[in-house]
């Protein structure tokens, strides 16, 4: 038996959001204040079902208004109702557990539901009280001649349930039928689940936590390399509390008394004994390694409060076999933060496994933030083996079972897990509309299926999961385009540098692979990439780029040979250009087509746009002559937009320099083809334009265009652009 899914309405940005949970870890991510932490406060909130911990701000913001038609009795108007619906999935074997959610004597699925609603007692009475109150306080303020108009409170409706929606409101609990919902769990037209009354003793309240126990282990663990302050939570008294919680007391240890009687050895040994199984739980954990010292847990002995006392039992962190030791305070935060976070979920699945008598079957465990102060591999460490070290802690698993979530802004915690588990937290709206939209990347693999997925699973976990935590993501061609691509946004879009930028080195023939998963997260997305024009057939099914004269790139095979943009009938071996945007496959259509059909629009909420640029035609000018070509790739483009630049003998290092060309179009041959040419090395012409003044050289114009229209759909243009062209000017 698991919990399978979540659905939360009203709820801060939560205003409607269904969840999938993993049945063993689910990985929250996203953006910050994009509602992770607030699932897991709406989880406490409902299935503690205690009123004095809501707030009226609780409400999400886009409902307020829902109030005030309350208020002024607009037709079809009611107060808002905040609600969560839980679905367990259940077998045979756990349905004497959930007899009291079967809807009907006729259930055949495997789901069982119910829902918890935070709701009004009475909306008419409490729209009754309002008036009485709001009339009692006017008469008392009476009227003041020569003064400005004083409203006392409450003012409105709004204003009365700030101070008294507690009363106001209670909690309902209904069963829900799983025939009367679809499959992403919204429910028919008209159907009205069925309300848990209070019967035989038993409450909604009763059912629900006879079923699920829900802990939380917050961010801010208060850990502190600091001596003393009220933040400050030494990890010896953290180790004190679980002994007093968990494990063996010295009352019922009658060795340990005479220790603390006879010696302090004999008590050592007493914690080292009844420690021993955690501080090896530790050790699953790769702590404390080849280098670190290993723990020992020693008595600071005072035989009238030692074993009853925080202070009773200290950690130290042995230096050598002869007994030397360190108290832990001088001990990393990072060890310190893992050490606490064990301790912590041993003691929360310790206190939930030894509850003898009705003991709900399932834990939920909220873990948030879970990587800090530690470093990659230690977290990649920590949520590999989390699991395995809770696992260990059950004696009798069976018909009991711990679910994990994780909150994260930590590529590595990805890494470790693959992305199945994610679920992605997207922000939509701005303002009283603000509200999250919660991806499932499960769904995304069972919906797309192809083989694709799995390429992209194996590319970002060897290079970066930081997509799903961008403002926007830009995919470039290659290594040259990566290293050089900071630079570039400095100079055409400093306004960029706010924001969050995922940088992922795509190539041509693999970057439409990722088109699904942009258009499934709805990421503000530039490709920047190559017109990569070619000579003769290209097979545009496979998804391979041809290759070129020169290329060292392995595993491809040959359908086209190299040719400058502006050979007739040239077509792009670029799978972007040719299957997702512009879509076309002529160089010379592709040259034409505008910035309309370089782009997908965002949604209604400004997300999701889409934009590819390429290198474009450019005027040539030198010695008299013009000419207008387009560079096949980066660094033909990069030479055109800086002819003059690059010629310069001082410059001959970016290897773009061409000796005595007879004229202009000679130039522009020779620069293609030097380029091509299999001894040419692209990351030698982007290190050495990094060695560069960057006021010498501009950006060229394909990405400069690229860039100013991510920097405007972001709206973050930077007023040091017109500064800048002021400087120019």
């Amino acid at each position: 038996m698991f919990l399978s899914a979540i659905r939360v309405k009203n709820y801060r940005r939560l205003s409607d959001v269904t969840i999938d949970l993993d049945n063993a870890i689910s990985i929250f991510v996203g953006s910050n204040n994009s509602g992770k932490t607030s699932v897991a406060h709406a989880m406490h909130f409902f299935t503690g079902g205690s009123r004095d911990r809501f707030n009226f701000h609780d409400i999400s913001a886009c409902r307020w208004g829902d109030i005030d038609a309350f208020e002024a009795e607009q037709e079809g108007a009611s107060l808002p109702v905040l609600s969560i619906d839980l679905w367990f999935e259940v077998e045979q074997a756990d349905l004497h557990r959930v007899i009291d959610l079967l809807p009907n004597l006729d259930w055949q699925g495997s789901k069982v539901g119910v829902r918890i609603a935070f709701a009004p007692c009475s909306e008419d009475e409490t729209l009754a009280r309002f008036r009485e109150q709001y009339a009692l306080a006017q008469k008392a303020v009476g009227d003041s001649e020569g003064e400005a108009s004083y409203v006392a409170s409450p003012r409105s409706l709004r204003e009365f349930l700030e101070e008294k929606i507690q009363k106001e409101y209670e909690f309902k609990y209904f069963v829900l039928d799983e025939s009367q919902f679809n499959n992403d769990l919204e429910p028919n037209a008209g159907y009205e689940p069925l309300e848990l009354l209070r019967e035989q003793g038993r409450t909604g309240r009763d059912i629900v936590n006879s079923l699920i126990k829900v802990d939380f282990l917050h961010a801010q663990r208060h850990l502190s390399d600091s001596e003393g302050g009220s933040r400050s939570e030494e990890l010896s008294r953290h180790l004190s509390r679980y002994y007093q919680r968990n494990l063996e007391r010295h009352g019922e240890d009658h060795n340990a008394i005479r220790a603390l009687a006879q010696s302090e050895a004999l008590l050592n040994q007493h914690l080292e004994r009844v420690f021993t199984d955690t501080l090896q739980r530790l050790g699953q954990l790769g702590y404390p390694g080849l280098t670190n010292p290993r723990l020992i847990i020693k008595s600071a002995l005072n035989p009238a409060t030692v074993m009853n006392s925080q202070d009773g039992a200290h950690v130290h962190y042995a230096l050598n076999d002869d007994g030397l030791t360190l108290p832990d305070k001088y001990n990393g935060l990072g060890f310190k933060n893992l050490i606490y976070m064990v301790v912590e979920l041993l003691d929360l699945h310790a206190q939930w496994f030894a509850t003898e008598e009705k003991r709900p079957p399932l834990h939920v465990v909220f873990v948030e933030e879970p990587e800090a102060h530690l470093h990659a591999q230690l977290q990649q460490v920590f949520v590999n083996k989390v699991q395995e070290i809770l696992a260990a802690e059950d004696d009798d698993p069976d018909g009991f079972h711990t679910q994990l979530v994780l909150t994260t802004h930590s590529p590595h915690i990805l890494y470790e897990r693959g992305f199945q588990p994610i679920r992605y937290f997207r922000r939509e709206g701005a303002g009283i509309e603000q509200s999250s939209k919660i991806l499932n990347l499960s769904e995304f693999y069972r919906t797309t299926g192809s083989p694709s997925q799995d390429f992209m699973e194996r590319y970002l976990k060897l290079t970066h999961c930081d997509i799903f935590f961008a403002d926007a993501v830009v995919l470039v061609e290659g290594n040259v385009e990566r290293l050089v691509m900071p630079q570039m946004i400095e100079k055409a879009a400093p306004g960029l540098r706010s924001c969050y930028l995922s940088v992922l080195e795509i190539g041509g023939a693999y970057a439409h692979l990722f088109r699904t998963l942009i258009e499934f997260l709805g990421i503000t997305t530039l490709v920047v990439t190559d017109l990569d024009s070619v000579s003769g057939p290209v097979d545009v099914d496979d998804g391979v780029e041809p290759v070129e004269e020169g290329d060292d790139d392995e595993g491809e095979a040959t359908r086209g040979k190299t040719c400058t943009p502006e050979t007739p009938d040239a077509v792009t071996s670029n799978q972007v250009l040719a299957q997702w945007l512009p879509g076309r496959n002529r160089i010379d259509e592709l040259l034409d087509v505008d910035a309309e059909s370089k782009t997908i629009a965002a949604d209604e909420f400004g997300l999701g746009a889409i934009r590819v640029t390429y290198p474009c035609t450019v005027n040539l000018e030198c010695n008299g002559e013009q000419i207008e070509r387009a560079g096949r790739t980066l660094e033909v483009a990069f030479a055109f937009d800086n002819l003059d630049w690059t010629q310069d003998v001082a410059n001959r290092e970016l290897r773009l320099r061409v000796r005595a060309p007879k004229n202009l179009e000679d130039l522009a041959q020779k620069l293609h083809q030097k380029v091509h040419s299999s001894n040419y090395k692209k990351t030698d012409f982007a290190l050495a334009l990094l060695s560069k003044n960057p006021d010498s050289w501009q950006v060229p114009r394909y990405i400069a265009e690229g860039l100013t229209w991510l920097e405007a759909t972001l709206g973050v243009i930077a007023e040091e652009n017109d500064q800048q062209e002021g400087d120019a000017v």
